[in-house]
């Protein structure tokens, strides 16, 4: 998946491979709660059900070097 946007509770993404190749998806943050109900206390954590990676075999990625590496934030990162 190519991630195309990001809200605050939201993910707009769309497919490149596969049988629903091009389609766009849209991955919600969802809810985290621990299974132990033993702990004294109740834990929630809000996060996206996903793991970022970057595909490329290792036989393709020896000898791969950046001159340049640019990232685009459209927003204050420190606030």
């Amino acid at each position: 998946m190519v991630i195309k946007r990001m809200h605050t509770n939201l993910i707009e993404a769309q497919v490149i491979t596969g049988e629903a190749k091009i389609k766009s998806v849209i991955i919600p943050r969802i809810i985290l709660r621990p299974s132990d109900h033993t702990m004294p206390f109740s834990l929630k954590r809000y996060q996206f059900p996903i793991k970022v990676a970057f595909a490329i075999t290792i036989n393709k990625s020896q000898g791969q070097t950046f001159d340049k590496i640019g990232i685009y934030l459209p927003s204050p990162v420190y606030m």
